[in-house]
């Protein structure tokens, strides 16, 4: 029975030492223990431990009956004597071994909580990352935009002072348009009065060869 209970505390010390410090072996520990918290492994577990606490309730009831009569006979047997150290030696053993049982079951259950909040860790940093990467692509994409409309922007003054030059060429021609059309409406003027003489030219012309003829 004690050489059980040695054995069972030694492995379980070791156990906890490979869940301590980070070693190859840890994984593999994580991996069995979560393996032995599936399916059948709890019940299993409970019954051991339920097993134990009768056996620990067994040896503190027998160490009660030996201090009792122990103290109804006033004197110690060495037989008792020898009783009442093997039972407290095996109630401590199995006290200290569902310690160590308790104290797996928390380590391993506080890394499995500690590995799960730095997968979240990690995925909240890849999104952080993807955001910023996107954010410095729109900014990219903003910056390409600003440029295209500061270009944009200067080819419509461009365009608006080409605008105001052909508007000013319009301008001017309107008014050699109408500076021709003064002077063609002139000309026009004077070939009526051109006419005019000519034809009162003409009229005094036959006047006088009418006058010729009859003298």
């Amino acid at each position: 029975m004690l050489q059980l209970l040695y054995t069972a505390i030694f492995s379980e010390m070791l156990l906890i030492l490979t869940l301590v410090f980070k070693t190859p072996l840890r994984k593999l520990v994580i991996i069995s223990l979560d393996r032995v918290k599936r399916g059948r492994g709890p019940i299993v577990v409970s019954t051991v431990g339920a097993t134990l606490v009768v056996v620990l309730s067994s040896s503190l009831y027998s160490m009660a009956k030996i201090q009792q009569r122990i103290l109804e006979a006033g004197i110690l047997n060495p037989t008792d004597q020898v009783l009442m150290s093997n039972h407290m030696l095996e109630a401590s053993l199995m006290g200290f071994l569902l310690f160590l049982s308790l104290m797996i079951d928390r380590l391993h259950h506080y890394i499995r909580e500690l590995r799960l909040l730095r997968k979240a860790m990690e995925a909240i940093k890849k999104q952080s990352r993807s955001f910023e990467d996107g954010k410095n692509g729109n900014t990219e994409e903003l910056k390409a935009l600003t440029e295209e409309i500061a270009t944009l922007k200067s080819k419509i003054k461009t365009l608006e002072s080409e605008c105001e030059a052909k508007g000013h060429e319009a301008k001017s021609l309107e008014t050699e348009v109408e500076a021709h059309k003064k002077q063609s409406e002139g000309f026009l003027m004077e070939y009526d009065r051109l006419l005019e003489d000519n034809q009162s030219l003409r009229s005094q012309l036959q006047a006088l060869d009418s006058s010729l003829q009859s003298s």
